[in-house]
């Protein structure tokens, strides 16, 4: 009975037996969310703060104000003789709720950090990193059962997960044409995944506490291609349209499981361990009004994003208790942008970039036969500093995913992302020496 009830980690284990959950802050974990608990825990959402800002989208945009890695083509979009960085930081606030309890977390983590580099006349390259997904969990459940209690006394499961899987990419564009650009980048994913899960017997006289463990090592390679055009019409009016393929790779690595109690009870390691990483395939549509007719800044865009990579094929480890599946992955972003006008000297503010969008996103998590989807909004600003093509850049993200029905949890969240962007500092020609 002990070790069946230690293998069962699941995370509507907790509603299942009435337990109840208390979540705790952890400096060691980057999220703290149940659903990080099943495969390779929770996706990260990617982008900089210029495109989280607005809904996540990015696979058409093409600015050579910020550096877009969601499409390794837009890069091409640089000045000729400019270097760009842009660092981000993401402060998380996540309330967690089921028919019997609430929680809450609090965390901050870097976000991403990349720069970008011309190499000959149009073509860039970027060189970046950026997390991949997250494992954080942090709960307690206490049994309730009157039979287990006669029979154990006071007896607590506790469950702790912590790691992430992180890319370093490096990528390259060339504008082949006026209109077509294309560009290709590869990725190296890499980190590390700990699971544990604890028997606590408060009754030490007779029963002694089990501890396990489950920590996972992965690495692989993968590639993404993209492609990107850009189609005037008249009135300074700009189309642009592009696309991205994530390439299928496999995660390798090895995987450390031990349980012990008093003594060492068990110990083992499985080398050779394979993750499938499917394909993600990615389209995206925007339409533009320019300040100028050779192009430049924005008066304002609308675009739309859609995203999909099919998960149905990758063999995870079971959970007893809980039917976890991967299911299809994807995604709908809308966003948009404004700037008021860069022309007027009295206002500051209408310098100022405002961005918004919205998001639907069915997540590659399955659970007992439900796939758990989120949606929300997101708001921002970008504020030049020190010259024009310099920004502070604030963004907000709420939302919510799950729901307390169907043996889920509802998790709603608000998400802080600040960033600078650096653009051409280094290369600043000094009028007077």
């Amino acid at each position: 009975m002990q070790n069946k009830r230690l293998y069962q980690t699941g995370l509507l284990a907790m509603f299942l037996y009435a337990g109840v959950v208390q979540a705790q802050t952890s400096d060691a974990i980057g999220t703290l969310t149940p659903y990080s608990m099943f495969g390779l825990g929770e996706h990260a959402r990617q982008g900089t703060t210029f495109n989280r800002m607005m809904g996540g989208i990015g696979v058409s945009l093409r600015d050579h104000r910020y550096i877009n890695f969601l499409n390794p083509a837009a890069i091409s979009a640089h000045d000729t003789l400019s270097f760009m960085l842009d660092f981000g930081v993401e402060a998380q606030n996540l309330y967690h709720a089921n028919s019997q309890s609430r929680s809450a977390f609090n965390s901050m983590n870097m976000n991403h950090f990349v720069f970008s580099f011309p190499l000959y006349k149009k073509s860039a390259m970027m060189v970046g990193f950026s997390p991949y997904s997250h494992v954080g969990y942090n709960f307690e459940e206490k049994e309730l059962r009157p039979e287990f209690i006669s029979e154990l006394g006071d007896v607590a499961y506790r469950h702790y997960g912590e790691g992430s899987i992180n890319q370093l990419f490096l990528g390259g564009a060339l504008s082949v044409s006026k209109s077509f650009s294309v560009g290709a980048e590869g990725i190296y994913y890499f980190g590390t995944l700990s699971r544990s899960s604890n028997v606590i017997f408060n009754n030490a006289e007779a029963y002694s506490s089990i501890y396990a463990n489950a920590k996972t090592v992965l690495s692989s390679f993968a590639a993404k291609i993209g492609v990107q055009y850009e189609g005037r019409l008249q009135n300074r009016y700009v189309i642009s349209a592009g696309a991205t393929a994530l390439l299928p790779t496999t995660l390798k690595g090895d995987m450390s499981r031990v349980a012990t109690s008093t003594d060492t009870i068990y110990q083992s390691v499985q080398s050779g361990l394979r993750v499938r990483l499917p394909a993600e395939l990615a389209g995206g549509v925007s339409l533009s009004r320019k300040y100028f007719e050779e192009g430049g800044l924005n008066k304002w865009m609308v675009g739309f994003d859609y995203t999909r990579q099919d998960w149905t094929q990758t063999d995870f480890a079971p959970t007893p208790g809980i039917q976890f599946a991967p299911a299809v992955k994807s995604a709908y972003k809308m966003g948009f942008e404004l700037t008021p006008d860069v022309y007027d000297i009295r206002y500051f503010f209408k310098h100022w970039t405002y961005r918004g969008g919205v998001y639907y996103e069915n997540s590659y998590l399955k659970l007992n036969g439900q796939q758990v989807n989120s949606m929300g909004f997101t708001l921002g600003v970008s504020i030049p500093v020190f010259r024009w093509s310099n920004m502070l850049n604030f963004g907000i993200d709420m939302g919510q995913r799950g729901a307390v029905s169907d043996q889920l949890v509802r998790e709603r969240y608000v998400m802080f992302q600040v960033s600078f962007s650096l653009y051409d500092i280094w290369f600043r020609k000094m009028k007077y020496e």
